[in-house]
């Protein structure tokens, strides 16, 4: 049934990374077992992709080679055919806890990445105003970061992701350390985010009503040495912003997808 619901999507969508026989062992010497072991997947453009599984899997250990802050052991990961090699602007990097400057304003921080591009003093502050806009923090815009609340703080950090015109958005739990309400509003604008702009989205969480909520495409890894043990698409998000309802979340298709994934990571 996976299969047949997504098989349209990807008869139709381009590949944007391609992950090829990917393993990472941070100490060979050690006898230990790899972080990931012989990885094999490709993402396409335009997806939302969430990432589960138990503590230690490999998820982090994913997204860092992903956005190239260290490389596999072996094997090879491509962005649009070309091998990843170190950072660039090319990935957009959200953690749970933003690296935002504390003493710059939330302009400065979100105009930061063009600034040491050295694009024109006109073109980052009709951007910087565009992002403010899709965040919501127009009216905290010369507000320093130490002045807001950690929902504000991770809207300036995906605002300042995405003023790079990134291919694809890397996002690690970056709502895990949010109160509920303030959580399911970030979910609300990511999913906006992700609608409106076509953005690839790549998402890890512990939160398996988060990741059916927001993903159109489901990973779910094994415990050390990850390897993903299931992969299938979602159609949640999808109808929550079609249908403008959060009703999806109320029908017996989603918690029969909720308690498949909760029972894939609870038999680890």
């Amino acid at each position: 049934m996976a299969e047949e619901e997504g098989k349209s999507f990807y008869e139709t969508a381009n590949e944007l990374i391609s992950i090829d026989h990917v393993s990472l062992s941070y100490d060979k010497s050690s006898g230990q077992s790899p972080a990931i072991s012989d990885l094999n997947l490709n993402i396409y453009q335009g997806e939302f992709v969430c990432v589960m599984g138990p503590s230690g899997c490999g998820k982090s250990t994913l997204l860092n080679i992903l956005a190239g802050f260290i490389s596999p052991t072996e094997g090879t990961v491509r962005l649009n055919q070309k091998e990843i090699k170190g950072i660039d602007s090319q990935r957009g990097v959200v953690f749970q806890h933003p690296p935002l400057y504390e003493w710059y304003s939330v302009r400065k921080n979100i105009a930061f990445g063009p600034m040491v591009k050295k694009v024109s003093k006109k073109k980052i502050e009709e951007d910087v105003k565009i992002y403010l806009d899709q965040v919501g923090l127009t009216e905290f815009a010369d507000k320093k970061v130490y002045e807001l609340s950690g929902g504000m703080r991770q809207r300036a950090a995906i605002a300042s992701a995405l003023i790079n015109n990134p291919d694809i958005l890397l996002m690690d739990e970056p709502f895990g350390a949010l109160d509920a309400l303030t959580r399911e509003q970030m979910q609300a604008l990511i999913r906006k985010i992700w609608w409106n702009s076509g953005k690839t989205i790549f998402f890890i969480t512990h939160d398996v009503d988060e990741a059916l909520l927001l993903g159109t495409r489901i990973l779910v890894m094994s415990r050390r040495p990850g390897k993903v043990i299931a992969d299938f698409p979602a159609q949640f998000t999808r109808d929550f912003i079609e249908e403008n309802s959060d009703d999806a979340r109320y029908t017996e298709k989603f918690h029969q997808k909720r308690k498949y994934v909760l029972q894939l990571i609870n038999e680890q």
